[in-house]
């Protein structure tokens, strides 16, 4: 099954959706922001995109900026405090089995659709 990570507020969240629907597959829509990713999923998300916490976080975010930013933290502390802050995830990430893409740029998403 595939698995989008979606927060309706976004604009690149909605295309990786809309994306989704055309391509005709089955799939589920995971409001990150309402159904909060354990740590386990996290964990999991990274290691299926083959990055760090922090290459997950959106720096831009004023909750990083104001918070994280300039900080030493280990990758439980970005994990936590992507937890404590969903906003920070970047998004859409898509999932297909064990493999996953961050769709920036939308495009993205194609290669796990193959």
């Amino acid at each position: 099954m595939i698995k989008i990570y979606h927060n309706p507020r976004c604009s690149k969240s909605r295309e990786g959706l809309k994306l989704l629907e055309n391509s005709g597959k089955d799939f589920q829509v995971i409001k990150y922001l309402e159904d909060i990713p354990t740590k386990e999923e996290l964990r999991m998300l990274l290691n299926y995109l083959s990055i760090t916490a922090e290459n997950l976080v959106r720096k831009n975010e004023a909750i990083w900026k104001e918070n994280f930013k300039g900080k030493l933290l280990s990758e439980e502390e970005i994990i936590d405090a992507m937890i404590a802050n969903p906003k920070l995830i970047e998004r859409p990430i898509v999932v297909k089995g064990e493999k996953a893409v961050i769709g920036r740029p939308t495009e993205k998403i194609n290669d796990i659709l193959a």
